[in-house]
């Protein structure tokens, strides 16, 4: 019988958490999985109990559900989303929504919409933020589509969304048409490779200074988290400092290899950066960071014949605390106002029609990058819907002045150390290029224009000019 409002496929973690978060809604569920024990796996478990009915084809599955049929897609992003969504067109009425809720290149969602919406189905293309937790009890939600899509839906995702703690809104909301959804969440992921990035330097910089056992290294971050830094990702890095490895009694963060994963999505979002032309130094950084890391072997053989600064710190230790501390919260603000500089950028050029106020908003609660500062970025847009750049915001321009010398100080004891930061640099750098009336442009056209006749502008004269240089 076409009973159940909602349709899954796709049972890996995140697939079976968001299952049982709409049904924890009150939502009836059917789910379908390619492999069927994987299925029976699933509700074998904590679906027994819940209103979830497990299908073994698609046809029943797509049968069990009410029109307009509501099916989200939770498979690994690519070929297997075509896949899946060629064997599903066929079953499927006018009108019914296809939702990806997986972390799809937003080309892919573009191409998608446009295929679907030509066969009278509807498709969105939705960001999924949280991890296994946020899933289970409220992610962030970035779905892209057409507004009618967005209008059949809302209830559920609503529904399923984290609750931001400061005034209990749904942190989801509609971000705009065809891949802006998935254009989003990769944004996201950027800025999160930039806050791991940043907290890591710090890190690495407060173990090199003072070398801090991991009670005070936990102490530290504990202690970081509840004033401006407050965010998920530092809450958790004071939890690690706690963990210790039962086979050698060591912190368990010591005994992990320098290697650091990723899969793909912040190199995507530096590539759409520099095709737009916009600088967003600090993620970028912290891709290329993620890719060095990935050169162990070259890494430990260069550690034996390349030297580099044998000074120790010694100087006050809370001050250099207090001063990374500073350095780290200035440069995630930097991160953050390059990942929104680039929405901006982006919703120009694809006509997405972006609120930035309101993805800020979203992100407050749900997903890795949630953080008390979510909510002064909110306010930022709310004060200036048509701000060019967070830094130009007066609370911010405030929080970076007051914290200016303690960054540079932090930065200097890192080069001094030679403890690499490449983070944090690139966050000053961007600060200090951002606030220069006049940078050394003019010499590169000059070059530009002496080599290869590339002309030049003049600073006082209107016309496109060549120079004979030689």
């Amino acid at each position: 019988m076409s009973n159940n409002q909602f349709g899954l496929i796709g049972l890996a973690v995140m697939g079976q958490n968001l299952v049982l978060n709409a049904a924890d809604h009150g939502f009836s569920v059917s789910v379908y999985n390619r492999t069927a024990s994987k299925t029976d796996e699933f509700m074998a478990g904590e679906a027994q109990e819940k209103n979830i009915t497990p299908a073994y084809t698609l046809e029943e599955f797509v049968a069990s559900l009410q029109r307009p049929r509501t099916i989200q897609i939770m498979v690994k992003a690519g070929a297997p989303v075509d896949a899946v969504i060629d064997q599903l067109k066929p079953l499927l009425d006018e009108g019914d929504i296809i939702i990806d809720g997986g972390n799809s290149f937003f080309p892919d969602t573009e191409r998608r919409a446009k295929d679907l919406e030509a066969i009278n189905l509807r498709f969105v293309g939705m960001g999924v933020s949280g991890g296994e937790e946020g899933a289970r009890f409220g992610p962030s939600l970035m779905p892209g589509g057409t507004p009618e899509a967005y209008g059949i839906i809302e209830p559920l995702v609503t529904a399923i969304s984290a609750k931001a703690p400061s005034d209990g809104a749904p942190c989801v909301t509609y971000i705009g048409p065809g891949g802006a959804g998935h254009y989003v969440k990769m944004v996201h992921n950027g800025i999160e490779y930039g806050d791991m990035q940043l907290i890591a330097e710090s890190y690495a910089l407060l173990k090199t200074a003072l070398d801090p056992s991991p009670e005070e290294l936990h102490q530290i971050f504990s202690t970081w988290n509840a004033g401006v830094l407050s965010s998920f990702l530092i809450e958790i890095t004071a939890n690690i400092f706690t963990k210790i490895d039962d086979e050698t009694g060591r912190p368990l963060v010591d005994l992990i290899l320098d290697q650091a994963g990723q899969k793909g999505t912040g190199k995507w979002t530096s590539q759409n950066a520099l095709d737009l032309g916009y600088p967003i130094s600090t993620i970028t950084a912290a891709v290329d960071a993620r890719f060095i890391s990935a050169l162990k072997p070259q890494r430990v053989a260069a550690s034996k014949i390349l030297s580099g600064p044998s000074a120790r710190y010694g100087g006050d230790r809370q001050a250099l605390i207090d001063a990374v501390e500073a350095a780290l919260y200035v440069s995630k603000i930097c991160s953050y106002a390059q990942g929104m500089a680039l929405l901006s950028t982006a919703s120009a050029e694809y006509g997405y029609h972006l609120d930035l106020g309101e993805i800020a908003r979203i992100w407050r609660a749900g997903c890795i990058i949630r953080a008390e500062l979510l909510d002064d970025i909110t306010n930022a847009y709310r004060r200036n819907n048509e701000l060019p750049n967070l830094l130009v915001d007066d609370e911010f321009k405030a929080a970076v002045q007051t914290r200016q010398a303690a960054w540079r100080f932090a930065l200097k004891t890192a080069i001094d150390l030679g403890v690499p930061v490449p983070g944090m640099s690139a966050s000053l750098a961007y600060f200090d290029a951002y606030r220069s009336a006049r940078l050394p442009a003019n010499l590169i056209q000059a070059q530009r224009d002496y080599f290869g006749a590339h002309t030049f502008e003049r600073v006082d004269k209107n016309g496109v000019f060549h120079a004979d240089w030689f």
